[in-house]
C-alpha cells in the first residue's frame, strides 16, 4: 500500500517537474528571440519616429510646430523659421537615417545629445507653456518629459553597442595570444 501511495505522489511530481523544465526552456527560447530582434527592433523605432517627425516638420505639417516655434522665438529669432524648421526637421530625419546603419549608431546618439537638450529646452526656458503647475505638466509638458524613454532606449543602444564591440576585439585579442602560446 504505502508502495502505490508514493508511486501515485511521485507521477504528479515527476509531471510537475517536467511541465517546469518546458516551461523554463519555453521562456528561454521566447527571451532568446526577444534579444534576437531588440537591436534591429530599437533601430527601427528611433528611425520611425525621427524620420517621421521629421518629415512632419519639414513640411510644417508637425503637431509640434507650435511648441518649436515658440522655443524658436525664445532661442533663435533671428535666423528665418522656414529654414529654422527645415534644418530642425531634417536633423531629426538624419539621426533616424543613421539608427539604420548597424555600427554607426554612435553618430546618431551624439547628434541625439544636443537634439535631446533643446526638446527639454520649453521644460526650462517656457514653463508657462509646458506646466500646469508645480511637477504637474500638461499635455505639452507630457509629450516632452517622455522623451525619458527615448533617452533610456539610446543609453540601451550604445551599451550594447560598446560591449559588442568591446566582446569582438577582446575575443580578437584572446585567440591571437592564445595561438602565440600554443606555437
Amino acid at each position: 500500500m504505502s508502495t502505490l501511495h508514493s508511486h501515485k505522489q511521485m507521477m504528479p511530481e515527476n509531471f510537475l517537474k517536467k511541465l517546469n523544465r518546458q516551461r523554463i526552456a519555453a521562456e528561454n527560447n521566447f527571451f532568446r528571440f526577444l534579444r534576437r530582434i531588440s537591436m534591429p527592433l530599437a533601430r527601427l523605432a528611433f528611425f520611425v519616429v525621427f524620420f517621421w517627425f521629421g518629415i512632419l516638420k519639414i513640411l510644417e505639417l508637425s503637431p509640434a510646430d507650435g511648441v518649436v516655434h515658440t522655443l524658436y522665438e525664445h532661442t533663435v529669432p533671428f535666423v528665418p523659421w522656414k529654414l529654422f524648421i527645415f534644418f530642425f526637421g531634417a536633423y531629426e530625419c538624419v539621426i533616424g537615417i543613421i539608427f539604420l546603419f548597424p555600427g554607426k549608431e554612435k553618430w546618431a546618439l551624439y547628434l541625439l545629445i544636443p537634439h535631446m537638450i533643446t526638446t527639454f529646452g520649453p521644460l526650462v526656458i517656457i514653463p508657462k507653456l509646458t506646466w500646469k503647475s508645480f511637477m504637474v505638466p500638461n499635455l505639452i509638458g507630457q509629450y516632452i518629459i517622455k522623451n525619458l524613454v527615448i533617452i533610456a532606449l539610446a543609453i540601451f543602444i550604445a551599451a550594447y553597442v560598446w560591449e559588442s564591440n568591446y566582446r569582438s576585439k577582446n575575443s580578437e585579442v584572446g585567440s591571437s595570444e592564445v595561438k602565440i602560446k600554443r606555437a
